[in-house]
């Protein structure tokens, strides 16, 4: 883990390699839909300025006729027309654009391509399955940069697989496993599967995969894992570092199986081209689960739009922690005072000395955003802090991670969390990690408001944790500012923290 130092030092971002990224602006032509996302800023973890997708249909049929489905050029062209457009608008540098299996298997996809540069002045890399998979794969490392094993991304016409680990991409491959591709698979369900399963083990047989993580890139498979949560009443519906098990994916597929397909797309918002293909991509992620027999099977919202991203970020910035830096990066543009985290940080920290590293990790990044909701009603603060940790566009954070951050944030401006609307969320945790965020929570309750400017300079917390006293040493400064709410406030962390209190002159 990086020194402190380092995770509270300059923000990167005021690097000019790293400046150069302020804005940009990727365009990703699949078989199934075009999508444009502009990304704003240089922090670690990526902020969407603007996205938009249109479900074309590019690749529809085309395994049966072997060229672009006409429709779907028409609607892809115009949305690459707007897209060109909207850039210009941005006053952003020339859209990257990319396009996978369908514009390079079409016999027509040449033409096509030439068409898009004449009317739109868009350039379009089509890319073999191997650079698609990597690609994929880098936008999994974007989010994830310790993540090991299989990403595996679907689209409408193939499905890739690559191997992660170490921060680099290793071998990767790719095949003709996509929806729109198994459509034309003749035989009925039998022979399809059959298809699949040969294909598959030829994968698995490659790679060397077994028992292994696999992290899952592609709208169908968002559609399942949002269905997971569904028929699990998930109570945190953001699926960016979803984790689910073998046994619950499997019975997720049986329960969809056996559902109206439109009751379910009703439920979960999603749009009719996409549940036309679920259940094709359905019987392919069971036999995925069968081959692999994965250990953990995690969605990533993340794919070869951020994979972009990763491409042009400098390597000083892809090291970073992207929760740190995200985090960083909302303290500096929203906060009152930028840079009082780390003062925070230090102030409290006696307290966590014994926390973990991944712990340690959540506590900078609560000090960092304690105060970026500041704007918000007093009434609503404390809700605000919990809604932007839970659901806010953050890499390098799971799901009890959130939570427990957004609780953390809750108790940073509200001493009970009893009746709130989160409390469903607080499943997610142990009683233990509840404790733990809400003594986090009144750490900085208190060490925000005891000093505005420097709480190092006014006293000291010395916590000793066998005799369970927590200390808190006050300097001349110290005295005068250890007023009624201050006092309360030290109370309240004492009575969390289930400690004696002891206050002392320095």
């Amino acid at each position: 883990m990086a020194e402190d130092g380092r995770l509270f030092d300059r923000p990167l971002f005021h690097d000019p390699s790293a400046r150069a990224l302020s804005r940009v602006g990727v365009v990703d032509v699949g078989s199934n839909s075009v999508r444009m996302v502009v990304f704003d800023g240089a922090a670690r973890s990526p902020a969407y300025f603007y996205n938009e997708k249109v479900m074309a249909g590019l690749g529809k049929a085309l395994a049966e006729t072997g060229k672009l489905n006409p429709e779907g050029a028409k609607r892809a062209l115009a949305a690459l027309k707007r897209f060109a457009l909207l850039a210009e608008g941005m006053k952003i540098a020339p859209l990257t654009v990319v396009a996978t299996a369908a514009m390079r298997e079409a016999e027509d996809g040449p033409a096509f391509r030439e068409l898009v540069e004449r009317e739109t002045g868009l350039h379009i890399h089509v890319i073999d399955g191997s650079e698609e998979a990597r690609l994929s794969a880098q936008g999994v490392l974007l989010g994830w940069p310790d993540a090991k094993g299989i990403v595996c991304d679907i689209g409408g016409n193939s499905m890739e697989l690559a191997r992660i680990g170490n921060g680099a991409v290793g071998k990767r491959m790719t095949s003709p496993l996509g929806p729109f591709r198994l459509q034309q698979v003749e035989g009925g369900p039998k022979k399809r599967r059959e298809h699949i399963v040969k294909v598959l083990r030829r994968m698995q047989g490659e790679l060397d995969s077994k028992n292994e993580r696999i992290y899952l890139v592609g709208g169908s498979w968002r559609v399942i894992a949002r269905l997971d949560m569904e028929r699990r009443n998930y109570p945190l519906t953001v699926l960016h570092e979803y984790r689910m098990t073998p046994a619950s994916v499997i019975d997720t597929l049986d329960w969809i199986a056996a559902s109206d397909l439109n009751l379910l797309r009703a439920h979960t918002g999603t749009s009719a081209e996409r549940m036309e293909l679920l259940p094709l991509a359905c019987e392919v992620l069971r036999e995925l689960v069968a081959v692999f027999k994965p250990s953990e099977i995690d969605i990533s919202s993340y794919g070869i739009r951020e994979g972009l991203l990763y491409e042009q970020m400098p390597e000083r910035l892809r090291a970073r922690d992207p929760l740190i830096e995200a985090a960083r990066a909302a303290e500096a543009t929203q906060a009152r005072i930028p840079g009082f985290g780390k003062k925070l940080y230090n102030f409290i920290l006696p307290i966590f000395r014994e926390a973990s590293e991944d712990r340690q990790r959540l506590i900078k990044a609560a000090c960092l955003l304690h105060d970026t909701t500041w704007r918000a009603h007093p009434d609503y603060r404390a809700e605000a802090c919990f809604d932007n940790a839970t659901r806010a566009n953050l890499g390098g954070l799971d799901h009890p991670g959130r939570v427990f951050l957004g609780l953390a944030l809750l108790h940073r401006y509200k001493n009970s969390r009893t009746g709130s609307r989160m409390e469903p969320l607080f499943r997610l945790l142990t009683d233990e990690e509840i404790t733990e965020a809400e003594v986090l929570g009144k750490a900085m309750r208190f060490g925000a408001m005891f000093s505005t400017d420097h709480p190092e300079e006014a006293g000291s917390l010395h916590w000793a944790p066998r005799k369970k006293v927590l200390e808190l040493k006050l300097t001349e400064r110290g005295v005068g500012l250890m007023g009624e709410v201050a006092q309360s406030r030290f109370n309240a962390l004492v009575v969390a923290m289930k400690a004696k209190p002891k206050i002392t002159l320095a």
